[in-house]
């Protein structure tokens, strides 16, 4: 059972915020070295993305053997996943499971919001605020919030006169929702809106999509583990595992050496009816180098995706709406689908173009568009994903040296140095943060990276006396430059997207991810490490000692 604040100590070595894949396996290595450690959740469990998305249909699209923790060889053994792809409640089930096996829920604080940071720099440390009016003095800050964690709900006209329910796929009720002979809405076409529309689809009576952006999504081809395939995955743990690391994604999969351009097109056709058939990231991921930095090469794959489509759908005006494209297939977050356009074959399901038909209103029965159609619905589901990378982060209101606001430090983009420290904020560190590879990889990998990356520099200030570590402003800039620049030679930032941090009005657009990949960004880390922490200082409480 959680302890109540009252008996918690409130000064620690380090406060953590969150406890999803990030938070539990940060408090795991903080704690087994002697560290004193809180964490804080505004989830009343653990899970992180993965108690608050419980929306029909959600599922990991990561392969199971390699979308978990690989430190613990218990854990590894003692867990059997079911399937390829597992859903919400079987990831949750996991976190929870592990959370178990190594005792970790007695550190955290659920269904508490951390709600202002501030360092202090006398005391070289942060002071953390939570909504339940406690103040705990803590070394380190340490974020394990997540990319995805606060949900984007465009403000549409009327919708607060709307008399039916709304629901956003991000804050799903924990009940299930019955839309059994419902008139149902789904605004978005991201992954969580593929995910839920054919499920959702079953069950109401009448389901109109609204899309604004067309997405080029693949069959996942889900499929059910047996006890074969499981010991094939533990016998060769450490091969899968090699394969891994080496993967500029971090999946266990080869990477590709062939341009799309190097073959005949009935060669790239028989490949990509090959991959079509095996489905999931292996389609786009193993096919050929080129997709994402060649626009003819991307050509031939979206063709290829798009007479996929119009073969499946019946309906050749649907079809015309789904294959609406505006951007390079592989240039925003590839979506993978069980029966996606299948569905639109369905009697009860139609769908509306929100870019050539926009919606002008919500009213207390429905949604008129443009053109003065008017849809009458008992329901309106918003899967129109997040405020993403920096929303969470911002919400935090931290302030470092001088008071400064990050938010104030970030008004024409994040910036921080490998990801994980920005200037001006000593002894913050970011789980999976800005300019990090985390967005483009493998999460669970990125993680485990990260948060030995950060246990180490801890471990190494505690060795030599240092008591405050912190980004130097000219290291983070030529990051933050190295990351645009690296972008730049793709396709990638020649869209909008949450890759660019543009999904919402205002904010900067700017790319947020380290492109290079896993293994060229582990190597980076480990020589920043190696060099004494070049690109940081690291000071003591007496004169400073630049590193």
């Amino acid at each position: 059972m959680t302890q109540s604040p009252s008996v918690r100590p409130n000064e620690v070595d380090a406060v953590i915020v969150g406890a999803g894949f990030s938070g539990l396996y940060m408090l795991h290595r903080l704690r087994e070295l002697g560290y004193s450690t809180r964490v804080f959740d505004a989830a009343d469990g653990v899970g992180g993305t993965w108690y608050w998305n419980r929306y029909p249909g959600a599922r990991c699209d990561s392969e199971s053997h390699y979308y978990c923790y690989s430190f613990s060889e218990e854990v590894r053994k003692e867990w059997k996943w079911s399937c390829r792809y597992p859903a919400q409640p079987e990831i949750l089930d996991y976190l929870n499971f592990v959370a178990d096996r190594l005792d970790l829920k007695k550190d955290i604080d659920f269904g508490t919001r951390v709600t202002s940071g501030r360092y202090d720099e006398t005391a070289q440390g942060w002071v953390i605020e939570t909504d339940r009016g406690e103040t705990v003095r803590a070394r380190f800050l340490i974020t394990g919030v997540g990319n995805t964690s606060t949900p984007n709900t465009p403000k549409l006209p009327g919708l607060e006169t709307f008399a039916g329910k709304v629901y956003h796929t991000a804050v799903w009720p924990h009940e299930k929702v019955d839309f059994t002979g419902q008139r149902v809405a789904v605004i978005g076409t991201g992954s969580s809106g593929i995910q839920s529309i054919p499920l959702i689809a079953e069950e109401a009576s009448q389901l109109t999509v609204f899309q604004r952006t067309a997405n080029y999504s693949v069959p996942a081809r889900n499929f059910d583990l047996t006890d074969e395939m499981r010991r094939e995955q533990l016998d060769n743990f450490e091969e899968l595992r090699r394969l891994t690391l080496a993967s500029p994604i971090a999946m266990a999969f080869p990477v590709p050496d062939t341009s799309a351009l190097a073959v005949s097109a009935e060669v790239r056709k028989a490949k990509l009816d090959e991959l079509w058939e095996v489905g999931g990231f292996r389609f786009m991921f193993t096919s050929y180098n080129d997709i994402v930095v060649d626009l003819q090469a991307n050509a031939t794959v979206a063709n290829y995706i798009e007479g996929k489509i119009r073969e499946t759908v019946k309906d050749p005006a649907a079809a015309d709406v789904l294959c609406e494209f505006n951007h390079p297939v592989g240039t925003k977050r590839p979506p993978l689908d069980t029966n996606y356009y299948e569905t639109f074959n369905r009697d009860n399901v139609s769908i509306v173009s929100v870019r050539t038909n926009p919606i002008k209103e919500v009213t207390a029965d429905g949604i008129t568009t443009a053109n003065g159609d008017h849809h009458r619905f008992d329901a309106i589901v918003f899967a129109t994903g997040f405020d993403t990378i920096t929303g969470t982060l911002l919400k935090l209101n931290l302030h470092g040296r001088g008071g400064q606001s990050l938010a104030d430090k970030w008004k024409d983009g994040p910036r921080a140095y490998l990801g994980l420290c920005s200037a001006g904020f000593p002894n913050l560190f970011m789980l999976t943060g800005p300019g990090g590879p985390s967005t483009l990889t493998n999460f669970p990998v990125c993680i485990e990276q990260n948060v030995d990356w950060v246990t180490n520099a801890i471990e190494h200030m505690r060795e030599t006396g240092a008591t405050e570590i912190e980004a130097a402003a000219e290291a983070e800039t030529e990051w933050v430059q190295m990351v645009v620049d690296e972008a730049d030679k793709t396709l990638l930032t020649s869209v909008d997207s949450w890759y660019m941090n543009s999904n919402i009005p205002g904010k900067p657009r700017v790319f947020t991810a380290y492109i290079s990949g896993m293994p060229a960004f582990a190597e980076t880390c480990e020589d920043v490490s190696r060099n004494g922490y070049k690109g940081f200082t690291l000071r003591t409480r007496q004169p400073v000692e630049a590193a």
